[in-house]
């Protein structure tokens, strides 16, 4: 049986997403880049939480967290909502909790 790559390509370059695409995709990625970012998230993941509790949970300062949740909001990563004074944030929707979830499964599995 011969090897016939031109018909694997042509499967594959109909369903291929533009560059354009692939570089929003490949930004998305770099986001877990920074563990500051992933801590978060994954704290969010547990529970809808206020800047003062990240801070505390992560023992950092405000202003380092207020940057990292402004790049996950502008990614369409968190979402926040106004309670009062006090502003809340959370995962935006069942994708970012999908993400973080099964990233987290696929490094622990195995381990006992």
């Amino acid at each position: 049986m011969e090897h016939d790559h031109h018909n694997m390509l042509e499967k594959v370059k109909t369903v291929l997403p533009s560059d354009a695409q692939l570089c929003d995709l490949a930004d998305l990625y770099k986001l877990f880049a920074d563990s500051t970012r992933v801590k978060i998230l994954f704290s969010l993941l547990q529970e809808e939480l206020c800047v003062c509790a990240i801070c505390e949970l992560l023992n950092m300062e405000q202003s380092a967290i207020s940057h990292q949740l402004k790049k996950l909001r502008l990614a369409n990563m968190v979402k926040s909502r106004r309670e009062g004074k006090t502003v809340l944030y959370s995962l935006a929707d069942s994708h970012v909790r999908s993400i973080i979830a099964l990233g987290f499964e696929h490094l622990t599995e195995g381990e006992s």
